[in-house]
């Protein structure tokens, strides 16, 4: 049990590393920006605080209980208060990462939650992704503002700071937090022509309702701690090749 414990430990690290690693690919974050952290059964894996994605590797990850002491050689992200409120108040999460992408953080500095100009905010569980109030960084006020505002949500704004996105693992995760940074430089691009036409509330329950069965079975195919993708295997290739050619 020990030796099966270790190498799935090892493994939730790599895929850690390989999170902030294909963030800051991406342009969500930049430098030592941004955070990352999975349930564990004891507590939490998180992110260290201050090291820059590209440098980050498994020994860097912190382990944390669920009482917020920490063992390792580095100490925690300083926003691990969020990160710990959250999964504990979301027993169904299984990952949250946090980002300060450009478009994203332009309107949090607004303090504007995103409205439904577009089905795809769906994708965050509501009919907005909202905005959550300020409070200053690595703080227990933020953690209980952010728990708030994700309530039936799985992404949010943080006003002046940043988002955050939540997933059953750390791929979902990421995935929302791409998908919110798009719809947010969507948005900042209507507004520079006029105002976008708002989808009513009763159109975004048919499209949230939807979404519950939105996305590949088993999700997507995970990465490697340098952030590669690792295949299918050939009989899985098949089998989507042949349902591929099955579709009308």
């Amino acid at each position: 049990m020990k030796a099966a414990s270790a190498v799935a430990d090892r493994r939730l690290r790599a895929k850690i590393v390989a999170a902030m690693r294909a963030m800051d690919a991406r342009g969500l974050n930049r430098g030592s920006a941004g955070n990352a952290s999975a349930r564990t059964a004891a507590g939490m894996l998180i992110t260290p605080t201050g090291i820059p994605a590209d440098r980050l590797r498994r020994a860097d990850i912190v382990a944390m209980a669920e009482d917020g002491t920490w063992s390792g050689r580095r100490a925690p992200s300083s926003e691990w208060h969020f990160h710990a409120a959250i999964l504990a108040a979301r027993p169904e999460i299984g990952a949250v990462v946090h980002a300060h992408p450009p478009f994203a953080t332009t309107l949090a500095t607004l303090r504007r939650p995103i409205p439904a100009f577009h089905y795809m905010i769906a994708i965050a569980g509501g009919d907005t992704i909202r905005c959550a109030r300020y409070a200053t960084f690595g703080t227990r006020a933020l953690a209980r503002n952010a728990v708030a505002a994700l309530a039936g949500r799985k992404a949010c704004l943080l006003a002046n700071h940043g988002l955050i996105a939540l997933g059953r693992d750390l791929d979902e995760a990421e995935t929302i937090a791409i998908e919110v940074e798009a719809l947010a430089e969507q948005y900042w691009r209507a507004l520079q022509i006029g105002r976008p036409t708002i989808l009513s509330a009763a159109e975004m329950r048919r499209v949230v309702a939807a979404f519950a069965t939105y996305g590949q079975p088993g999700g997507v195919e995970p990465r490697n701690e340098r952030g590669r993708a690792r295949g299918p295997a050939p009989d899985r290739r098949r089998r989507d090749a042949i349902s591929r050619r099955s579709r009308p």
